[in-house]
């Protein structure tokens, strides 16, 4: 259930995310465009659902689900920002770390530090419970800056009142 929030000003124009994938890339345009948003004074919420789970998620989880499907899809999917391959150009790590040194060399921030500039803007973020039901984890697999978690009628909700609404 998505914590009680105070409504913004009628004229605050929304914004809302759906983080569909766990890829390092598609992770970081999401965080940009979040960042960007809340920069310019509207109001973000961004909906990780499926693989963007793991954007979220802490680097192992703590929950240890009782079946063994469950148990082979976080043993394939550690989760942590830090874990995330690129989505073109893997090259089994070779390309992620290639990209991770390039963005160091070019002072851009890493994808944890976009993740606390968002939180510290107010972004707020969504985990699907059904997502978290299908992988087997709990509240407690998740990071510190994730408060809420619900499910597809909420993010509805929220997409219906948005000005802007991105699936990533």
């Amino acid at each position: 259930m998505m914590n009680d929030r105070v409504m913004p000003d009628p004229g605050t124009q929304k914004v809302t995310l759906v983080i569909f994938s766990g890829e390092l890339d598609k992770a970081l345009a999401g965080f940009n465009i979040a960042n960007a948003a809340a920069a310019m004074g509207m109001e973000v919420t961004m909906f990780f659902t499926f693989w963007g789970l793991n954007v979220i998620r802490k680097s192992r989880g703590l929950s240890k689900p009782k079946d063994f499907a469950r148990r082979l899809l976080g043993w394939m999917n550690p989760g942590g920002s830090r874990s995330l391959g690129l989505s073109r150009l893997h090259m089994f790590g070779l390309g992620t770390g290639m990209m991770k040194n390039l963005m160091r060399k070019e002072r851009m921030p890493s994808l944890e530090q976009l993740i606390s500039m968002a939180a510290g803007q107010g972004v707020h973020f969504v985990a699907c419970t059904t997502s978290m039901n299908m992988m087997g984890l709990t509240e407690g697999d998740f990071i510190e800056e994730v408060k809420d978690f619900a499910g597809a009628a909420s993010f509805l909700n929220e997409a219906r009142q948005s000005h802007v609404t991105l699936f990533i």
